[in-house]
């Protein structure tokens, strides 16, 4: 059995879509079933499209690392709150809260 480590609950316009975990192989994303029913719910991204089947990849997925800072902005994550610029879903956690865009990520603390 898979162990996830951390995750983080993914919204679309302040709307439950689904969620991200980190595992032991990668990471995954799965759609909400409530989201999913509802036909005017819009897929999180067009690389990720609405489907009942979780995604797996073994790396963070193109569209949630796009969600991250860069520049400037992730030095001043990076030292504010003293993470790795590798721990690309410790970044997502604590800077696309609420990142520009339909999109946000808020940790689920267990």
């Amino acid at each position: 059995m898979e162990s996830n480590f951390r995750s983080a609950k993914i919204y679309v316009c302040d709307r439950f879509a689904g969620t991200l975990s980190e595992t032991d192989s990668g990471y995954t994303f799965v759609y909400d079933a409530e989201y999913l029913a509802d036909s005017s719910s819009k897929p999180v991204s067009l690389t990720l499209p609405k489907r009942a089947e979780a995604y797996a990849s073994n790396t963070l997925f193109p569209f949630f690392d796009g969600l991250i800072p860069e520049g400037w902005l992730l030095n001043m994550v990076t030292h504010n709150w003293k993470l790795n610029e590798r721990d690309r879903f410790g970044l997502l956690l604590v800077a696309c809260v609420d990142c520009i865009g339909a999109v946000s990520v808020r940790e689920v603390i267990e």
